[in-house]
C-alpha cells in the first residue's frame, strides 16, 4: 500500500477541482460552540489543497496550514496566497514543528484517518493552548441513499486497489471516543455535489484507491464509470450526496 503522504501526489489537479467543499454553516457551529473568532490561531493539520484553511481565512483567523505531500502543499499555498494570514508548514501531523501551547484549534479535514493516532494526539496536546479544541471533518458519501450512489460504490469496489483498507468510515465513535478519550461533539451537514461526465470522472480520479492512467483496468473502469453515468443522469447531471460530519472536543 502506498505511503499516505505520498498517496494523493499524481492526483493533485482532480482533487483541487472535484473534490467537495465544506458547508459554511461549519464556521456558525464553530463560533457557537467553541467560540470561534478572528483572533483564533488554527493549526489545519493534513490541509492538503487549503480547502478547509480557506474558511478559517475567510473567517479572518491565523492559520498554519500543516502538508507533508509537497504537491498538495503547493496546491494549497497557490490557493490561499492572497490570505497574508496563511503560512504554509511542510511537516506531518505526528511532528508539526509548531511552538508549544501555540494554537487555539487544530482542524483535520478528510484527513485524520491517514494519522498516527498515538503519535498525533500527544503533538495536538503540545501544542495546543490551554482549553484548546481539536475539529475533525469528513464529507462522507452516501452510499446507499440512490440508486446511482449505491452504483456507484459498488464500482468503486470493483476496480479500487485498497477502498477498504483506506476508507475514512473506519473510524468510527469508539474510535473517536478512545482518541478524546470522551465522546466529542458530532454534528451532521447535508452536502452535495452536481457533476457531468467529465468533472464525475475527475471526482473518482482524485481519489486515491483508483487505478491512474497506466494501470490494470484504468480504462475498463473509465468505460464502466461511463455507463453508470448513462443509466442516471438527468438533464446531463448526476448527484453525489455526501453528509458533512463534524467532530469536536478537548483532550
Amino acid at each position: 500500500m502506498k505511503e499516505p503522504t505520498q498517496r494523493f501526489s499524481n492526483r493533485v489537479e482532480n482533487y483541487i477541482r472535484y473534490r467537495p467543499h465544506y458547508p459554511k454553516e461549519t464556521m456558525d457551529l464553530l463560533k457557537a460552540n467553541c467560540g470561534l473568532t478572528p483572533d483564533a490561531v488554527i493549526a489545519d493539520v493534513g490541509s492538503g489543497t487549503g480547502i478547509l484553511a480557506e474558511l478559517f481565512l475567510a473567517n479572518g483567523s491565523r492559520v498554519f496550514g500543516v502538508e507533508p505531500n509537497r504537491e498538495m502543499r503547493e496546491a494549497g499555498e497557490r490557493l490561499l496566497e492572497g490570505y497574508p494570514r496563511f503560512t504554509s508548514i511542510a511537516a506531518a501531523a505526528e511532528a508539526t514543528t509548531l511552538p508549544d501551547g501555540s494554537v487555539d484549534f487544530v482542524t483535520a479535514g478528510q484527513a485524520f484517518h491517514w494519522f498516527d493516532r498515538a503519535r498525533c494526539r500527544a503533538e495536538f496536546q503540545r501544542i495546543l493552548r490551554p482549553g484548546g479544541w481539536i475539529v475533525l471533518l469528513w464529507n462522507d458519501r452516501r452510499t446507499d441513499s440512490t440508486r446511482f450512489l449505491a452504483d456507484y460504490e459498488r464500482l468503486l469496489l470493483n476496480y479500487s486497489t485498497d477502498y477498504e483498507q483506506v476508507n475514512h468510515k473506519r473510524i468510527d465513535d469508539a474510535v473517536l471516543r478512545d482518541f478524546f478519550q470522551a465522546d466529542p461533539v458530532k454534528t451532521t451537514l447535508p452536502n452535495y455535489q452536481h457533476f457531468d461526465f467529465p468533472s464525475l470522472q475527475g471526482r473518482l480520479l482524485s481519489s486515491s484507491y483508483v487505478p491512474e492512467a497506466g494501470q490494470p483496468r484504468y480504462h475498463e473502469m473509465l468505460a464502466a464509470l461511463r455507463k453508470l453515468f448513462d443509466a442516471h443522469e438527468q438533464q446531463g447531471r448526476v448527484t453525489v450526496e455526501y453528509d458533512t460530519l463534524l467532530y469536536f472536543g478537548h483532550l
